[in-house]
């Protein structure tokens, strides 16, 4: 019998463990879409933002954005980048009907890319402060170039530039420059 209680018990508290891992993957919303941890609500708001940090939604970057949702302090239709996807993401997590994207932030785009035009660019780096991601490289008087794959497209580099020498482009257009070895003999 006593072996019986004994794992009994052990069962219990297995599903009691069980239970509290499955909670801890999940944030407690209320009907509203409120939540008791605003910090984990809003990491995983956050997640859910394509990560442009471009301010389209009117605050600095994709994190104090989704910490304003947390709070309720910002809708769920402000990111253009994001667009309708997004928007239908953070409707069904934050418990809240879809909406379309408000205009007053922009519209929804295809993704670009910038590309400077190295011939053109005067090394003034504007750009580089400019860049929330660090997805553009270059020093003082010397030209600059685009690190497609950190580029989020957010055109924050375009306004700065006093010789427009960056273009928004598709990402197909933006692949890397491959070197050309001339006919010869391996190195």
């Amino acid at each position: 019998m006593s072996g019986l209680l004994l794992a009994g018990a052990i069962a219990v508290a297995l599903v009691a463990l069980l239970a509290a891992a499955a909670r801890s993957d999940t944030v407690a919303t209320d009907e509203a879409g409120g939540t008791d941890d605003p910090d984990a609500l809003a990491t995983r708001i956050d997640a859910l933002l394509p990560q442009t940090q471009c301010g389209q939604c009117g605050f600095a970057g994709c994190q104090p954005y989704a910490r304003a949702m947390a709070e309720q302090r910002a809708d769920i239709n402000q990111c253009p980048p994001g667009g309708e996807a997004t928007i239908a993401a953070l409707a069904q997590l934050l418990q809240r009907p879809a909406k379309p994207l408000n205009p007053d932030n922009g519209v929804e785009k295809p993704k670009r890319l910038a590309r400077i035009d190295e011939s053109r660019c005067i090394g003034c780096t504007k750009c580089i402060l400019a860049c929330p991601v660090d997805a553009i490289v270059g020093a003082s008087k010397l030209m600059h170039t685009v690190i497609a794959e950190d580029c989020t497209g957010c055109e924050l580099c375009l306004p700065p530039c006093p010789v427009d020498c960056i273009d928004l482009v598709d990402p197909a257009d933006a692949l890397p420059l491959q070197r050309v070895r001339p006919p010869g003999p391996a190195a």
